[in-house]
C-alpha cells in the first residue's frame, strides 16, 4: 500500500473513532464491522475536554464498563 492510501484509511480511522467517542455507532457500520476493525464499541470511549479546549479522547477500562452496565441495569420493584 502506498503512503498516501496508508494515510488515507488512517485518517478513516481516526474520523470513526471520534464518532464512537461521542457515543453513536457510524453510519453503514454494525457493531461486528468495528470489532473485525480492530475499533472500539460506542460506550467503550469518551471524551474528556482540557481546560485550554483540547478534547482528549480516552478508552474505558473493562472494569468501568462493566459497572456502567451494572448501574443501569437497576429496576426499583417496590410499590408506591
Amino acid at each position: 500500500m502506498c503512503l498516501a492510501c496508508e494515510q488515507g484509511d488512517q485518517e478513516r480511522m481516526w474520523e470513526l473513532v471520534e464518532i464512537i467517542s461521542t457515543g453513536k455507532l457510524p453510519d453503514g457500520h454494525t457493531l461486528d464491522d468495528l470489532r473485525a476493525m480492530g475499533l472500539p464499541l460506542p460506550g467503550e470511549l469518551y471524551r474528556e475536554e482540557q481546560p485550554d479546549g483540547t478534547v482528549i479522547i480516552k478508552q474505558r477500562s473493562p472494569t468501568e464498563i462493566e459497572a456502567l452496565k451494572n448501574k443501569n441495569s437497576f429496576v426499583c420493584d417496590t410499590p408506591t
